[in-house]
């Protein structure tokens, strides 16, 4: 049995919840995401509470089972309060700038980096630390790893691109030779 998969998922009542065959709609204001479940697992909604139950007792449904409710939970998380990554940049002369929907990047390259901001996110930039902000998790974490991935932190001095509260390991430099 998933322990994951047989909790319950609640939500609140601003959010509305729409069953049809193996797709899931949930809707809050101008947000509606949807969850294909693909015919994977049963789902079953009474009032404010999602549940979800295998289809069988095999191991592949019952991943299924545990998969697609913490997916339904992290919309409804999602819609509810957000998600949000802080990035910090370490560097002299690294900076960074939201111009539109395009986030400038100087990050000690010949050329600076333009990374088009995905539709339902929102990045912000004040003094070193870039915000990204949206409403599905797995987009904010994938754009933090990309503009990380442009100039990851080296392990001398530390400049870079970092999450916020990841911790650089530092290295010794040159030892002094005889």
């Amino acid at each position: 049995m998933s322990r994951i998969g047989k909790k319950p998922v609640e939500f609140p009542s601003d959010i509305a919840v729409k069953v049809d065959g193996e797709i899931i709609t949930f809707t809050k204001g101008k947000n509606s995401p949807t969850l294909d479940t693909k015919g994977n697992v049963g789902i079953n909604v009474e009032g404010q509470v999602l549940t979800f139950s295998a289809k069988t007792e095999a191991r592949e449904d019952r991943a299924f089972w545990g998969t697609y409710r913490a997916l339904a939970a992290n919309i409804i998380t999602g819609l509810t309060t957000g998600y949000e990554k802080k990035l910090e940049i370490n560097g002299v002369g690294y900076r960074a700038a939201v111009k539109g929907k395009v986030l400038n990047l100087q990050l000690g390259h010949s050329h600076d980096i333009n990374y088009d901001i995905v539709d339902g996110l929102e990045m912000s930039v004040e003094k070193n630390v870039i915000t990204i902000k949206g409403i599905n998790n797995q987009k904010v974490g994938q754009a933090a790893a990309e503009i990380r991935a442009f100039r990851p932190p080296e392990p001398y001095k530390g400049k870079g691109v970092k999450y916020l509260e990841e911790h650089i390991v530092r290295k010794a430099g040159k030892a002094a030779g005889k």
